[in-house]
């Protein structure tokens, strides 16, 4: 019988299932949705195609859908992201998994049609590369779509230029939008892994660098709070006045990336858009400079432009290449521009991808019964569902919050009460 996967390592998978089952037991959100899901079996024989980040979190996504009855398969959303052993004890556990880490761009796309062959009936996305590819190249599945999920910023952002163009044929739940996801994955998540990644990357100082940002949505500030907490020295970059103000009033110092180019020692993308590092910036740099990405594609750093700049190039440690420019400079490109976070580190903390992974596995849930009903365009989470991961959130990590009484209701939705 033909193989219903493909890993790099087959024999990692032990050491992948010690992994899962760590993260597991800093899950409490996922641990309680997945007992529930054993019972009640509500997502029993519907097909979830997943294209996401293959790391021990997303594993625990994966048994969670799995525990409901889900039939799940799964292929990277990244090609430097997959940890290959939790790849392996995936498959060991049966769930139909097309990922190692390394990809090249024939073999990523190839992993997504894999997925994409079960004909789901839910697509779970990180990037929205497999909603891209059925309203592509694989049209003939969209009417066995009931709807879709996208868990980042980027992905969004091109789902909802597809509704406002009509090219959208099913609807999809903007998981990332809900607040137990953006305030704390992107916030908290990418803050630590990314500064995680920088650091393992580089082995450098952080205290009294200049510490360049570009971008101060929430995974921007969050990373800015931890390069501050660290002793570094942050400036912002920002094309948003409002946002711009905000870093300001928190106390960062924004420039045009122009004049930041000049003085910063580290450089961190983070706005989910093109071109944001170009040649003009690297010829500004200074020698050393170290430059990284912690948005969802490999674009914003203009690595082409690094090409044609530099008279070498060489990788002087793993996932750091080193650029020697003709002005005799060298600048250190970080996971060729890719995700930071997961290609030199292991991605966000368990504890934050628990209530993230618990919106999902959730609104899998709420979508067998309710895709009916919806039109082909974009939604929020609904709102209990994001309720109900923050109270589970909340009764795993031990704490109790106050409740409005009666009266505190009645004033609160009143209009009567004057001064």
């Amino acid at each position: 019988m033909a193989k219903d996967y493909k890993v790099k390592d087959e024999s990692l998978a032990a050491a992948g299932a010690k992994r899962i089952d760590w993260a597991s037991s800093h899950m409490p959100v996922l641990r309680k949705i997945r007992e529930r899901f054993a019972k009640e079996k509500p997502l029993k024989g519907v097909r979830i195609a997943a294209c996401l980040h293959v790391t021990k979190e997303t594993a625990v996504l994966m048994r969670t859908l799995k525990a409901g009855g889900a039939e799940v398969s799964l292929c990277g959303s990244n090609p430097l992201s997959t940890q290959d052993d939790v790849a392996a004890a995936l498959a060991a556990e049966g769930i139909s998994v097309y990922a190692w880490r390394g990809v090249n761009n024939e073999e990523y796309y190839w992993c997504l049609n894999q997925v994409l062959d079960k004909k789901p009936q839910i697509t779970t996305d990180d990037g929205a590369d497999l909603i891209s590819l059925i309203h592509s190249k694989r049209q003939e599945l969209i009417p066995g779509v009931i709807a879709g999920q996208e868990e980042t910023t980027t992905g969004v952002i091109r789902l909802k230029s597809m509704a406002a163009d009509g090219a959208l044929k099913f609807p999809v739940i903007a998981v990332n939008d809900t607040p137990t996801k953006h305030f704390f994955d992107n916030v908290y998540g990418t803050g630590q892994s990314t500064m995680d990644g920088v650091i393992r990357a580089t082995e450098e100082l952080i205290a009294g660098k200049v510490f360049v940002i570009a971008g101060y949505g929430y995974c921007g500030r969050g990373l800015a709070s931890r390069a501050r907490g660290m002793g570094a020295s942050v400036v912002i970059a920002e094309v948003d006045p409002v946002k711009a103000i905000e870093a300001h009033l928190d106390g960062f110092r924004v420039m045009k990336m122009d004049e930041a180019a000049k003085i910063g020692d580290i450089f961190v993308t983070a706005t989910g858009d093109r071109d944001v590092l170009v040649k003009r910036h690297f010829e500004l740099m200074k020698d050393g400079a170290v430059i990284a990405n912690t948005g969802h594609f490999d674009v914003e750093i203009n690595v082409g432009d690094l090409e044609k700049l530099a008279k070498s190039k060489k990788e002087v440690k793993p996932d750091v290449e080193s650029y020697e420019l003709k002005n005799g400079h060298k600048l250190y490109l970080l996971a060729q521009g890719r995700l930071v976070n997961l290609a030199c580190a292991n991605g966000h903390p368990s504890e934050v991808m628990d209530t993230s992974f618990g919106d999902q596995a959730l609104v899998s849930e709420w979508l067998v019964t309710h895709a009916k009903s919806l039109k082909p365009k974009v939604y929020d989470v609904p709102k209990d569902i994001d309720d109900t991961v923050a109270k589970l959130k909340l009764e795993g990590i031990g704490v109790t919050i106050d409740e409005l009484t009666p009266e505190q209701k009645k004033y609160l939705a009143s209009w009567q009460h004057g001064t």
